[in-house]
């Protein structure tokens, strides 16, 4: 059997270069709208996977995304936005892409065909059995990707995937896989499009729903948040005021004082 890649089938749209501006958009819309559907029909799978790595960082453990292309980019980016939404250390999430972090801006040549090397990589970040590691492939056919499930599978790491395509090699390489079947593309093969819409919006879930069950949100806030800029620091200060009857100016005081809201809450009036 021949696997076939969904997101290189032939398109319904021929002729691209015929359409106006406004064709081209709201053909594009239109396709990006199938997206969350085909999220939904995934949940159960991606309601399996969040429970291992919830479990897995309950342990003390560490969850890591491997990928290549515009899906190791997608991994890199939710994993770098954890540290200053939630709090966590910077080691917590990770994102590993083909080709190294010059890969995340320029395209590495051949870096997604090694299938050795994620293992190297992520042996370089003292992989352990505590840990979770999460394979992004649109296709499912990325060898770096399914090489580094294979071998974290031999050394019984828990292993993960989110592709978009049904039955696929990394699919079926992984213990817990994530199938969000979005059809072609609008532009055919082009899998930063509606694949990598789905798998962002994936990853979303994935982080989110972890760091909620790991007690990094109170409420529906972001208490542990990193305060790096003027608008967090606004921010917190409002979230503090939300919690606790004081004035913006003793809100600001808690929080330089305790550096956090959730440290300002919990001290206030101690």
């Amino acid at each position: 059997m021949i696997f076939t890649k969904t997101t290189e089938q032939a398109s319904k749209y021929d002729h691209l270069e015929k359409m106006s501006v406004h064709e081209l958009l709201a053909n594009i819309n239109n396709e990006d709208k199938t997206v969350p559907h085909a999220v939904e029909k995934a949940m159960p799978q991606i309601e399996a996977l969040v429970a291992q790595v919830v479990a897995k960082l309950k342990l003390g453990g560490r969850m890591f995304y491997i990928g290549a292309g515009t899906s190791g980019r997608l991994g890199v980016v939710d994993a770098s936005e954890c540290p200053p939404t939630f709090g966590v250390p910077f080691d917590l999430v990770n994102g590993i892409i083909a080709g190294g972090d010059t890969a995340i801006r320029r395209a590495v040549e051949n870096a997604e065909d090694d299938a050795a090397q994620a293992w190297i990589d992520l042996q370089a970040n003292n992989i352990g059995k505590n840990d979770i590691v999460i394979g992004i492939a649109a296709s499912g056919t990325t060898p770096y990707v399914i090489g580094g499930l294979e071998t974290c599978n031999e050394n019984n790491i828990t292993t993960g995937s989110i592709t978009c395509n049904a039955g696929s090699p990394l699919a079926l390489t992984a213990q817990f896989p994530i199938e969000v079947v979005v059809g072609p593309e609008f532009v055919t093969g082009s899998s930063r499009m509606k694949a990598g819409t789905a798998q962002k919006l994936v990853l979303n879930m994935i982080s989110t729903a972890a760091m909620i069950q790991i007690g990094k949100v109170k409420g529906n806030k972001m208490v542990d948040m990193q305060l790096s800029n003027i608008k967090l620091v606004d921010r917190g200060v409002k979230m503090i005021m939300g919690e606790i009857p004081v004035t913006y100016e003793e809100a600001s005081d808690l929080l330089k004082k305790y550096g956090s809201v959730r440290n300002a809450v919990d001290n206030y009036n101690l």
